[in-house]
């Protein structure tokens, strides 16, 4: 098993420096990545808990943390692709890959924040197969000398596209692509076009069927299904909470109870979780550091 941990660029912390201080933090911790997460606009949920406060670019944040640091894998989770020109990105990440030396885990969907979209002026109807089409032309641009692909959305080719990743795929340079979510798509995305599975707010019972059924669809497609990394995002309870919400909500860990966050991960590596990311969903960050300690001294030691 291996842990992640979010640092809190989406939390409203207004020093940037505090909010990149927690990947150095969670290196020396001995946390195995730390993942950040993608909104473009303070509108809809994200304006209720923010209102105008910072929510700092996932792929910035990554850039400066991997100057502090040398071994920590850099995920975000996940990236909205819809959102982004995947000709940037796939730039943007296979130079983010080379400067890290090979760190960089792309944690991806489809979205589906209705506001978002709509003042990004992208129809939610085409958000899947937006995803879908960004994910084959990084594959393209990277993978590829000579990289060509056509549509109705792109059209290129006889160009060059560098750097390209250091990190390689069937010998073939390329950013691992963890594909987020839960729904028929989104298993048949991550079987068919994905690296992995990375869905959050998920139970580990949850995680287990779902799990099964991206194995079954990418044997179907061809492909082997244990070269898929399986990953979850698991929420932590950072200020604690009535104990019969904890109950009755199995995707969540308490993060004031050691006892429980153990037993709680030790069922997601059951169901098949095999990178499991932390998600400290507070923007105190006296609190965060106090609870990455407690998790590190008390928690992540079960699992050596």
């Amino acid at each position: 098993m291996e842990f992640g941990v979010t640092v809190p660029n989406n939390w409203g912390v207004e020093d940037p420096q505090a909010v990149v201080n927690f990947g150095p933090l969670a290196e020396e911790l001995g946390f195995d990545s730390v993942w950040v997460m993608d909104h473009l606009f303070n509108n809809g949920y994200i304006r209720e808990r923010l209102d105008d406060k910072p929510y700092y670019h996932p792929m910035a944040t990554l850039s400066h943390i991997s100057a502090l640091t040398g071994r920590v894998k850099l995920g975000t989770s996940v990236l909205v692709l819809p959102y982004h020109n995947p000709v940037e990105l796939a730039k943007y990440a296979a130079t983010l890959d080379q400067m890290s030396g090979g760190r960089v885990i792309l944690g991806v969907g489809a979205g589906a924040m209705t506001p978002e979209f709509e003042a990004l002026g992208i129809p939610l109807s085409q958000r899947g197969s937006l995803t879908n089409e960004s994910m084959d032309v990084m594959r393209e641009l990277w993978a590829n000398e000579d990289p060509r692909y056509s549509s109705d959305r792109w059209e290129f080719g006889d160009l060059k596209f560098s750097p390209k990743p250091v990190q390689s795929v069937a010998d073939s340079p390329h950013v691992p692509l963890w594909v987020g979510g839960g729904s028929t798509a989104a298993l048949r995305r991550a079987a068919r076009r994905g690296n992995g599975w990375h869905p959050s707010g998920v139970s580990a019972e949850e995680f287990a069927i779902g799990r099964q059924r991206v194995r079954e669809l990418a044997e179907s497609a061809g492909r082997d299904p244990d070269d898929l990394a399986m990953s979850a995002r698991v929420e932590v309870e950072a200020h604690g909470g009535p104990s019969s919400q904890r109950a009755a909500d199995r995707s969540r860990l308490p993060g004031h109870d050691a006892a429980g966050m153990v037993a709680g991960i030790a069922a997601f590596q059951e169901a098949g979780v095999q990178h499991i990311v932390l998600a400290l969903n507070t923007g105190d960050v006296g609190r965060l550091r106090e609870l990455m300690h407690s998790i590190a001294e008390d928690v992540i030691s079960q699992f050596d």
